[in-house]
Parts: C-alpha cells; sequence; structure tokens
C-alpha cells in the first residue's frame, strides 16, 4: 500500500482501468463472442503489464505534494485514458476509426454519452464497456471532488468556500491534512467507493423486480449514477420495467442534486439535513415547478372539452415532464415515455429548449452531474434578489450569516466569473463546429450537449439532431475537447493554466 502512495494518479488510474476489462472479456466469453473477448483480455493483460514495469521504475520516487500537480494529473487522465480504453473498443469494433472509438470513450469517461454508434452496431460486451467506464468516470468525479477540486476550492466549492479558487486552503484545513493529496485520495476513496457501488447494486435489483433483463438493468443502473445517460435500447422508452423503472431511476437520480444526498465530506453548511441544503431544494423547486407551468398551460383549456379521461392524462403528462426535467437536469438526458404527451399538454413548439436550458444549469456540485451548477446558479440568484432589495430600500442590511454573505458577494462573482467563461467557451464552440459546415442550430445543440456532459440532448432536441460518426476529423476532435472542458470545468483549466492568477 506504501508503494502505492508513491505512484502516480494517472498510472493508477491507467492501471484500474485495464484491470477493469476483464469484465467485458468475460462478458463476451459467455456470450461466445470471442474476438471480443480476445480485444479486451489482451488489452487488460498488455496494460496491467506495462502500468506494473513503471510502477517498479517510480517505486523510488518520492510522491509529487503538489495540489496543481494532482489537478493536471486529473486532466491528463481525461485525455489519456480514454485513449487506452479505445484500444480494445476499437478492436472489438472492427468496422471503425481509432479517433470514433476515442470519442466514444471520452464521451463516456466523461459521463457525456453521445450517440455515436447505433445500438444495434455494438454487441453485448461493447455496451458493457461504455457503460462500465461512463460508471468509473462518474466514480471518478466523486473522489477527485473530496481529494483534489475542494482542497483547491474548484469544481463549484469556489462559492462558499472562504478561500480564492486554486489556493490549497479549506475551511477545517488543518483536520483534512492537506499536505498528502494520497491520502486524501485514499481516505475518499474509502468512503465512496463502497457507498457508489452498493448504491448502483441496489438499482440494479430494484430495476430487475421492476421487470428489466438483467443485463438492461445493470446498464440502466450504471448510467444513472453516472449520469451519462448511455444505454443499449434508447433509455425507459425501449424498456421493460415502464412507469415503475422511470420512478425507481427518478429516486436514484436525486442524488445527482447535491453532494449532500450521499455525502457530507465537503459540506461548509451550518445546518445538517437536505432541507437546508440549497441545491437540493433550487433542484425540488425546478423539478415541480416547470413541469406544473407546462400542464397547467393546457390542462384549463383541455377541461372544456369535458374527457373524462382529462384527469388521468394530465396526472401521465406531469409525471412524463417531471422524469424529463428531472433527467435533464442532471444531465443524464433520458426522455420519459410520457414526454411526448407532456410536450402534447404544454403546447409549446419547441420544448427542446426547456431541455438545453436544464442542461446548461446541470445538476449539484461534485456530483455525477454536468452544467453550470446548482449552487453557482443559486449564488446568483441570491445576489440578485439582494440588490433588487437594495434598490428598493438602499439603507437595508442583509442576512448576517457568514455562509450567507460570502455567498451573494465573493461567490457570487466568481459564479458570474464562472458563468461568463462558459458562456464565451460555448459560443467559441458553436462557432468552430459551424465553421465546418454544420448548420447553426445543430452546431449549438452540440456545443450545449458537450460543454454541459449531456449528449443525449443531439437526439432529443429535433432542431439539433445530426449523425455525429459522419462529421469530419474536426468536428469530432472539438467535441471531445469541449467534453472534457466541461467535465473538468473552465475555472479549473484557468488555473492549470495560471497557478499564480488567483494566488495574490
Amino acid at each position: 500500500m506504501a508503494l502505492l502512495y508513491r505512484l502516480p494518479l494517472l498510472l493508477l488510474l491507467t492501471g484500474l482501468a485495464s484491470v477493469s476489462m476483464i469484465v467485458p472479456a468475460s462478458v463476451a466469453l459467455w456470450a461466445e463472442a470471442y474476438q471480443d473477448a480476445r480485444s479486451f483480455f489482451y488489452s487488460g493483460l498488455v496494460g496491467l503489464i506495462l502500468c506494473s514495469l513503471i510502477g517498479f521504475a517510480l517505486a523510488n520516487r518520492p510522491h509529487n505534494r503538489n495540489a496543481i500537480r494532482q489537478l493536471m494529473a486529473l486532466l491528463g487522465s481525461f485525455l489519456i485514458l480514454p485513449a487506452v480504453m479505445a484500444v480494445p473498443y476499437y478492436e472489438s469494433i472492427q468496422t471503425t476509426n481509432f479517433l470514433n472509438a476515442y470519442l466514444d470513450m471520452v464521451s463516456s469517461l466523461s459521463t457525456t454519452g453521445l450517440p455515436l454508434f447505433e445500438a444495434q452496431r455494438l454487441s453485448m460486451a461493447e455496451h458493457l464497456w461504455r457503460a462500465q467506464v461512463a460508471w468509473m468516470g462518474g466514480l471518478l468525479m466523486w473522489v477527485a471532488a473530496a481529494a483534489i477540486l475542494a482542497p483547491l476550492n474548484l469544481g463549484g466549492f469556489e462559492v462558499t468556500s472562504l478561500g480564492e479558487p486554486g489556493q490549497d486552503v479549506v475551511v477545517g484545513a488543518a483536520r483534512r491534512d492537506t499536505s498528502n493529496p494520497a491520502s486524501r485520495l485514499a481516505r475518499s476513496a474509502a468512503v465512496l467507493v463502497p457507498t457508489y457501488a452498493l448504491l448502483t447494486l441496489a438499482l440494479w435489483v430494484l430495476l430487475l423486480v421492476a421487470g428489466d433483463t438483467p443485463f438492461i438493468a445493470l446498464t440502466h443502473a450504471m448510467s444513472v449514477m453516472s449520469t451519462s445517460g448511455i444505454s443499449p435500447v434508447g433509455g425507459p422508452t425501449g424498456a421493460s420495467s415502464g412507469l415503475a423503472g422511470e420512478a425507481i431511476m427518478a429516486v436514484f437520480l436525486l442524488f445527482a442534486l447535491s453532494r449532500v444526498t450521499f455525502s457530507r465530506d465537503t459540506s461548509t453548511a451550518q445546518k445538517a439535513g437536505l432541507l437546508f441544503d440549497p441545491e437540493f431544494r433550487l433542484g425540488l423547486a425546478i423539478v415541480l415547478t416547470i413541469p406544473t407551468v407546462l400542464v397547467l398551460r393546457h390542462f384549463v383549456a383541455a377541461l372544456d372539452i369535458g374527457d373524462q379521461n382529462n384527469v388521468v392524462a394530465a396526472l401521465r403528462a406531469f409525471w412524463g415532464a417531471a422524469f424529463t426535467v428531472l433527467s435533464f437536469l442532471t444531465t443524464h438526458g433520458h426522455a420519459s415515455v410520457d414526454w411526448v404527451d407532456a410536450q402534447a399538454w404544454s403546447g409549446l413548439e419547441t420544448p427542446g429548449l426547456i431541455l438545453m436550458g436544464l442542461a446548461l444549469i446541470g445538476g449539484g456540485v461534485a456530483t455525477t452531474a454536468g452544467g453550470v451548477k446548482l449552487m453557482r446558479v443559486f449564488a446568483l440568484t441570491l445576489n440578485g434578489m439582494r440588490e433588487v432589495d437594495r434598490l428598493v430600500h438602499p439603507s437595508s442590511v442583509g442576512r448576517a450569516g457568514l455562509v450567507s454573505r460570502r455567498t451573494r458577494r465573493e461567490g457570487a462573482f466568481i459564479a458570474w466569473v464562472f458563468f461568463m467563461i462558459f458562456a464565451i467557451t460555448l459560443a467559441a464552440t458553436t462557432v468552430a463546429l459551424a465553421a465546418f459546415g454544420i448548420p447553426f442550430e445543430q452546431s449549438l445543440v452540440l456545443a450545449v450537449a458537450s460543454l454541459s456532459n449531456c449528449g443525449p440532448l443531439i437526439e432529443v432536441v429535433e432542431a439539433g439532431r445530426l449523425t455525429l460518426i459522419e462529421l469530419g476529423p474536426g468536428p469530432k476532435v472539438i467535441a471531445a475537447i469541449a467534453m472534457i472542458m466541461g467535465r473538468l470545468e473552465m475555472l479549473a483549466l484557468v488555473v492549470i493554466l495560471t497557478p499564480d492568477l488567483w494566488r495574490d
């Protein structure tokens, strides 16, 4: 164990990725898909041997304790690990180029879930590998949030933290032992890995009880926990569990609204509990308000028809809208079976704009969800309300709570900076994609889907539908870079490029 502490983070992750290839190899062997079994087994074996040799060569070197280096290692993981994971994927498919395989692995590891290949083109082992890579990517973000991003006040923690982004200073730093990144990673993994695995197992069992086949239930369980939206059957619409399966998945999607739902290792709130967590409350408000507005917009007019099934239809439309709103808010990206009815009840011609807006908002800080994050939206909302109060009552005094005052002032300022960086990056990505001849609507939707890590957007939003695999190398590289930027967040990239910018 002491030897592992001295190894680079990227090398450890590469070794774990190589070991995990045994799972799809075993599934392929059971399904008598021998080409897939050989591809995954040989790739995993070669990768493990290379990682072992490099590890022994670096065993005598001291571990780097620089927190910025750990952040750079996390960035390198999203750049290099997909290339390692794409090797068996490329060898098993055999009918595509390596760039497509690499893009799909970037999409999976970043929990984006862009639909690159048609479902019938991939085998069982290949579908499982995509879902498994996404599941591991979600777990990586859980652990990295507590061990790397929180001590550096990044990833949304800068809104409520007393330190500045990029500084290795957090509340309670003395008891967190921030001097040793390896110890932080080990402690966080020891707590979060069992929690993540048990939640996935529980969801798998519940989906089995609801009527899904074991393979579909497993892939959906991993895609829900990682909010990747990866599915071999197109999500709930192709599953056998129906409404019960959607209800079960909705419960587990709540874990992507706030980290407080599964851990308090990075919490700075003065009061414990979900009822006092601003992210969870704001997320629930969005999930309940938008479907209510969509249904009531048409329900009043529908009552004049006199149809006795109006109430039942309204309830189904409400559920379809609520599940879809929750799914896209957490950047999972699967629409409900009743989403078509919800669209009809809403009477809106372009409901895709609502879904794009929800994906941009995103889920909770330090969760598997992407987007701007609910904490930053909450900080900007709180600051806006306070400014309106000052316009009406110039001499009024705001609340004196430390976290509240920090969130309204410095936290809101940093959230606004991040929002502007995100908006500029979104505009630049859209223009870059459009420069390759992609229509503006499709470029915008693909840019939003990539930066918010919500890949299914390009299938649900009608104006943005495109066949991603038919694009040239340029748009694919841009999409891959955008997904990595969205997953690691632009503020962290700014700190990596200019670490001294936030230190004075």
